[in-house]
């Protein structure tokens, strides 16, 4: 394993602050990134996560495994989690006790898990065989909840703590999440941290809350409250120094306010020696519980009702249950909304937002996630717009989608090299007819009756930004690349098109120039070479 993440402040990772960390490398003590945004082993993400790694330690954390699943955990998303795991080397791997699917749907959230003997039995079955495939002891996390169940039979401490003994998994104890369940159920957020063995605890979180009427959520969008610091200083007088991460994942602020929230952090952490750090063991994995029919019917009435507002909720404990569980409702729709808008900026620009947040519920419930990678929730969006009525008036939107589409697929598209013009150009004209060249795997081609490729730039920042087409109706053709990291839409004309469907097909390039030739007798091949090469469209 590589080295452990020393008793340092961290702080997450996040696209926004790609750039900043790429050109500053400021001063922290490691970075946490949520596994699931890497799963590619090519694009940008995994670019930068490789560059700097040399210069940090990283944790992943998972926010995928659903662990708690009844039925619905998936073997395929764990191999996936275990590549991630080899290529990053991470120090830290972490998870969460939650579920999150059903069968063969995956709802997306951190879902509350009934605090039950046949629970903990599944969860230590599922700790151990993922501490089995990953060949190394990982952290779980508490999670916050609106809602408990009426049959509980333990504490959320209780279950950590008898899943960390029996499965030698370590805790990740959210503080945060501690004083909002503290909020939400009168939980004792000091008791829960004196129950809890100093030694098993490899990690700390601190984040930001929303009050609502009905609930505090944690919401990972503000700074670390009064009362979460509070409960950090006797984490640290109980735990010792270990490290600890400042969760902000909404409503981004500029790196420096997180970095300032994170030297806080070491400020405190520097006042503390470290205690019994955490090992962890891989212990031989325990079969499953012979009976998951209870914990099965559960979890399947608490999707059923997500998904259906007229369905009976389970039964759960406390007051204005209603009111709670429209939480989980809206947090379903709104990772609808925020992952599609993220897919389809122009779709959602075209649209609006409160019609898109309709689409987005409409084709969630339609076309429900199945991979706990919401990168690709949105691969049937398109189809989705061509038949759903209320868009009729907008034909052209679907081939939008579609272009939207392949733009999303390109950042996360294989590496490859683009071909060299010396390489072209030391070929005899003979041997360049017979050669077949790959597009680059970033590559994708749009034929459509509509404009969309000028209307995609036409929202787009630079010469094109703002100039719409004046007729939409038009036969047009498009081509997605990535040039560097950016992936791209460049309008071409039919000849062109033809010509890079051949290659795609793998044809030689002699048929793909006749193919162009025969649409268009003034061809102009060298604008066209110099276009490919200089975005990297052709490969060898």
């Amino acid at each position: 394993m590589p080295p452990r993440i020393q008793a340092f402040a961290g702080v997450g990772l996040r696209a926004a602050h790609y750039r900043d960390f790429l050109a500053r490398r400021p001063k922290v003590g490691w970075l946490e990134v949520h596994t699931e945004n890497y799963l590619q082993p090519s694009g940008w993400d995994n670019h930068v996560l490789q560059a700097l790694r040399q210069d940090y330690p990283i944790s992943l954390h998972g926010v995928g495994l659903g662990l708690g699943s009844a039925r619905g955990f998936s073997e395929a998303h764990l191999q996936r989690v275990r590549a991630v795991v080899e290529r990053i080397e991470p120090a830290l791997v972490s998870e969460h006790l939650s579920w999150g699917a059903v069968a063969q749907q995956q709802l997306n959230d951190l879902l509350p898990l009934a605090l039950n003997g046949a629970a903990l039995d599944l969860l230590c079955a599922r700790v151990g065989r993922v501490q089995d495939v990953l060949k190394r002891p990982i952290l779980l996390e508490n999670v916050s909840t609106c809602l408990r169940f009426a049959d509980d039979a333990m504490s959320e401490a209780q279950f950590l703590v008898e899943l960390a003994r029996r499965s030698g998994c370590g805790l990740l104890l959210d503080i945060n999440n501690l004083y909002v369940n503290q909020c939400n159920h009168g939980e004792d957020a000091l008791a829960a941290m004196q129950s809890i063995a100093p030694g098993s605890v490899g990690e700390l979180h601190l984040g930001g809350h929303l009050l609502t009427p009905h609930a505090v959520i944690d919401h990972h969008g503000a700074a670390v409250a009064d009362p979460v610091w509070d409960l950090y200083a006797a984490a640290l007088l109980r735990f010792g120094a270990m490290p600890t991460l400042i969760e902000w994942d909404t409503d981004l602020p500029a790196l420096d306010i997180l970095l300032d929230e994170a030297d806080k952090a070491q400020a405190m952490l520097a006042r503390h020696a470290p205690q019994t750090p955490w090992q962890g063991r891989v212990l031989p994995s325990p079969p499953p519980p012979v009976s998951l029919d209870a914990l099965t019917a559960g979890q399947q009435a608490f999707a059923t009702a997500l998904l259906d507002a007229e369905a009976a909720l389970p039964a759960f404990a406390g007051e204005a249950v209603p009111q709670r569980f429209s939480l989980y409702r809206g947090n379903l729709s709104a990772t609808w909304r925020r992952t599609l808008g993220h897919a389809y900026p122009v779709v959602l620009a075209l649209v609006g937002e409160a019609f898109f947040a309709g689409l987005a519920r409409a084709y969630g419930r339609q076309y429900p996630s199945d991979s706990a990678d919401l990168n690709e929730f949105g691969a049937r969006f398109a189809d989705f717009l061509a038949s759903f009525p209320h868009v009729a008036t907008l034909p052209y939107l679907p081939d939008m989608a579609r272009l939207e589409w392949a733009v999303h697929l390109a950042h996360y598209a294989a590496d490859a090299q683009g071909l060299a013009p010396e390489s072209l150009a030391a070929l005899h004209p003979d041997q360049l007819e017979a050669r077949r060249f790959r597009l680059h795997p970033a590559c994708a081609l749009l034929a459509s009756s509509w404009q969309v490729a000028a209307l995609w730039q036409a929202h787009q920042e630079g010469e094109g930004q703002g100039k719409f087409p004046q007729e939409l109706q038009v036969a047009s053709w498009a081509l997605v690349c990535r040039t560097r990291w950016k992936a791209q839409v460049l309008v071409v004309d039919v000849a062109a098109h033809a010509a890079l469907v051949m290659l795609q097909q793998g044809q030689t390039f002699g048929a793909a120039l006749d193919a162009a030739f025969e649409l268009d007798p003034a061809f102009d091949l060298a604008a066209h070479l110099r276009q490919w090469l200089a975005h990297a469209v052709l490969t060898t």
